[in-house]
């Protein structure tokens, strides 16, 4: 609980001001609530010693009156503490979204999208209700019970003692009943995290499924998790109604002993019969604070819970950071890259082996090689997507990981081998990374990346809403929707990533003789399967299993007659049987 309240603390403070005034309608309210029942004693006691009609109807005016100014100080306390919890969930929420956005792939490896999902929404909300109404009757209930016992104590403490009788067992109950809803709560929201991530994966790949008719094995597989989180709910249901009829209980056996003690008391003539009415009051208003203790209980546990599983996220370390004090990249930046060196593990298996290479600036360089030789490692490295087991990557000079990353990013353009398109239009897929682009130059943009004869068969052209991950364009046009993109940007560093695999080969051509121009005194890395893609490079680099195995340009590649060579020569036997 205090660890909770301690990280939660910061966000509070932002919002001191709703703090204060909520808390302090809520202490004015509870004195009012306490007022209430002692008005009514006295006029009791003084109807019973004999009052005129004007000292009673003062009596119930002044009532009315502190019953109107407690309803507006409740009415204060909710809006001021109810809204900070609700401020608190809108700045707890956009840290969590920042987080995620600054976190290195390996974050999202281990954690699957609907169980993300899950943490940022419903265990989100259950920290909410445990700031907001989880504090608010927390507190409320204590000083109503503080003051009400205070009261009673004055008018009889044997009474009172009577009264609280029940209350040790109250307790025991309650912290029973909360701990197996805290343990209980904590399976629900696995079970509903596992629901999410499979609801999350089938409609993210429903062509996936369809093609291969396993649609009713994963309505079976999701009944398997939608009963597995039912049967975890009904086991949170049974125990919250066994605990509320039996807290109902407790509180009816104190009702009890109040009028059984409270009758004998008066027939003694220990008390009046306005303290007599005075404690069975107070016993009335203490109906909903002693239920709310529980569900105030409950509201704790499974607060207490979700934010234990939020700082599972919120704590994990992004593995890419700028250090405290960044080295700048020179201006303008030129685009000079060294790999030096570089070995790359990934859980323990090598994925580049000491790769050194040396691009000039405004070069134009190739990589080539079979799936798995660590080509795509090139680029995260390059990226700063992931940093290097020993050796180091240097732009201008300047070692990477001493460099600001979002710094770097911004002088780049990468188009990655599965383009990832937005559901919105065209055109604002394009200037993703140029937010404030002209619509001139979105449009020059798609007409470089070979997008433009394609618009004419969209409804509404480059406003084309599309869906969600691009799925109403083909594989082609989400590869030259992404060049686009990386090309708005006008980066000193273009990096084409197996970016040409799904379109033609003429089209291919026709969009590598655009890209000419495009690549003049820029950096520009192509990394391709196909020979004709990287065959105008000014340097060929091959790989293999995560070595470097050869250099050169196209005609040096073909001459040597190694790996190269023999790739070429596949391909272009190949390209003779598609004639056929």
């Amino acid at each position: 609980m205090k660890q909770t309240i301690r990280q939660l603390w910061p966000y509070v403070m932002r919002h001191r001001r709703s703090l204060y005034l909520g808390f302090g309608s809520l202490i004015i309210k509870d004195f009012l609530v306490i007022a209430q029942p002692l008005l009514i004693r006295a006029g009791i006691d003084s109807v019973m010693n004999g009052v005129d009609l004007r000292r009673l109807l003062l009596f119930c005016s002044v009532l009315v009156c502190v019953t109107a100014t407690k309803g507006f100080f409740q009415y204060q306390m909710r809006i001021h503490l109810v809204g900070l919890s609700r401020d608190v969930e809108y700045d707890l929420r956009n840290d969590i979204y920042t987080h995620l956005t600054r976190l290195a792939p390996d974050f999202f490896y281990r954690y699957r999208t609907g169980d993300l999902l899950s943490r940022s929404t419903s265990d989100l909300n259950a920290v909410r209700m445990m700031m907001g109404p989880g504090v608010m009757y927390w507190f409320e209930t204590m000083l109503t019970f503080l003051l009400a016992i205070v009261v009673m104590v004055t008018v009889d403490w044997r009474l009172t003692l009577l009264a609280l009788l029940p209350a040790p067992l109250i307790s025991v109950v309650v912290i029973s009943f909360g701990r197996k809803v805290h343990e209980q709560f904590e399976r629900l929201q696995s079970r509903f995290a596992e629901i999410s991530s499979r609801v999350q994966e089938n409609l993210a790949g429903v062509r996936v499924v369809r093609a291969y008719g396993q649609e009713r094995h994963e309505v079976e597989l999701f009944d398997h998790h939608n009963r597995g989180y039912v049967k975890e709910a009904v086991h949170l249901a049974r125990t919250t109604s066994t605990f509320h009829p039996l807290l109902q209980f407790l509180i009816n056996l104190t009702f009890l002993i109040v009028l059984f003690g409270g009758g004998m008391a008066l027939l003694d003539g220990r008390i009046t019969l306005g303290s007599f009415v005075m404690f069975q009051t107070i016993m009335g208003m203490l109906i909903w604070p002693m239920i709310a203790f529980g569900w105030v209980i409950n509201l704790m546990q499974r607060g207490m819970a979700s934010m234990a599983r939020i700082n599972d996220m919120l704590h994990f370390p992004p593995s890419i950071a700028a250090p405290a004090n960044p080295t700048p990249l020179p201006e303008p930046v030129r685009g000079e890259i060294a790999f030096e060196n570089v070995k790359l593990a990934y859980d323990g298996r090598l994925a580049l082996d000491g790769i050194t290479i040396r691009i000039a600036p405004g070069q134009t360089v190739a990589i080539v090689g079979p799936t798995g030789s660590g080509k795509t490692s090139l680029v995260n490295l390059l990226a700063r997507l992931v940093d290097p087991t020993a050796g180091g990557v240097r732009v201008d000079g300047v070692d990477l990981r001493e460099a600001d990353p979002q710094e770097l990013r911004r002088h780049m353009g990468i188009v990655p081998q599965e383009s990832f398109l937005f559901s919105c239009s065209i055109a604002d897929n394009i200037a993703l990374g140029v937010p404030g682009a002209s619509r001139e130059a979105v449009e020059e943009a798609a007409r470089v990346a070979g997008l433009t004869p394609d618009l004419s068969s969209f409804p509404e052209g480059l406003d084309t809403v599309i869906g969600e991950r691009g799925i109403t364009l083909s594989g082609g046009q989400k590869q030259r929707t992404a060049i686009a993109r990386a090309i708005l940007r006008n980066p000193r560093i273009l990096v084409l990533d197996d970016s040409l695999s799904a379109v033609d080969t003429l089209t291919e051509e026709r969009i590598l003789h655009e890209l000419t121009e495009v690549r003049e005194g820029r950096t520009t890395i192509l990394i391709s399967h196909r020979v004709s893609t990287i065959r105008q490079a000014d340097v060929i680099y091959v790989l293999e299993s995560g070595r470097l195995v050869e250099q050169g340009t196209h005609d040096e590649l073909l001459a040597h007659g190694g790996q190269y060579a023999a790739l070429h020569e596949k391909q272009l036997i190949e390209e003779e049987l598609e004639t056929i």
